[in-house]
């Protein structure tokens, strides 16, 4: 594992989403995302993409009712982040998130947990460039999965850390307690 420590992200702010109007909330269609006022189709998904997505919500969803922690995981829900709207590949509801909003049609910021997993035709800066988007959003921990390297990093406000196919990977700030082979992962 490597490990940056003391990272700063720039725009460090709280997210207020009070502004936006309440009918805008669901105009982002399935398999969609809000880039830069456009809607962009999401694509290069491949069947390594879907086999880290699929592990990653279930791992999770183990997890949560496994230790009792409550919430939710779901692929692709939408959610408001401070520049668009967003689709995060994985992302984890916490039980105090789901008292407070149910399950709106999309959550006014980020998801305090996201995974976000690679395609072929994804560019690095760009995944990291929406990492810190989350962050700014109110996420407190992305995931950024790479199946076709075997790698996994976790970027929180404070660091990035990376892990290969021989570490094991473990939540930092959210889901206390989960930890997971990157092998058996991408396995």
């Amino acid at each position: 594992m490597v490990t940056t420590p003391s990272l700063v992200v720039e725009d460090e702010q709280d997210y207020d989403a009070s502004g936006l109007p309440p009918d805008r909330y669901d105009e982002v269609p399935e398999g969609m995302e809000e880039v830069d006022g456009e809607l962009i189709e999401k694509t290069g998904m491949t069947i390594a993409h879907a086999a880290t997505q699929g592990k990653l919500i279930y791992a999770w969803t183990n997890h949560v009712i496994s230790t009792g922690q409550g919430g939710e995981v779901y692929a692709e829900a939408p959610c408001r982040t401070d520049r668009q709207k967003r689709r995060p590949d994985v992302a984890y509801m916490s039980a105090e998130l789901l008292a407070q909003y149910g399950r709106p049609a999309i959550l006014p910021h980020s998801y305090p947990l996201i995974g976000e997993v690679a395609s072929a035709d994804d560019k690095a800066e760009a995944l990291f460039d929406k990492a810190r988007e989350y962050l700014r959003s109110g996420c407190l921990e992305v995931w950024l999965l790479f199946p076709e390297n075997q790698l996994v990093m976790i970027v929180t406000q404070n660091q990035w850390q990376v892990f290969t196919e021989a570490d094991t990977v473990s939540t930092q700030t959210v889901l206390q307690g989960f930890q997971m082979a990157v092998a058996e992962l991408f396995a």
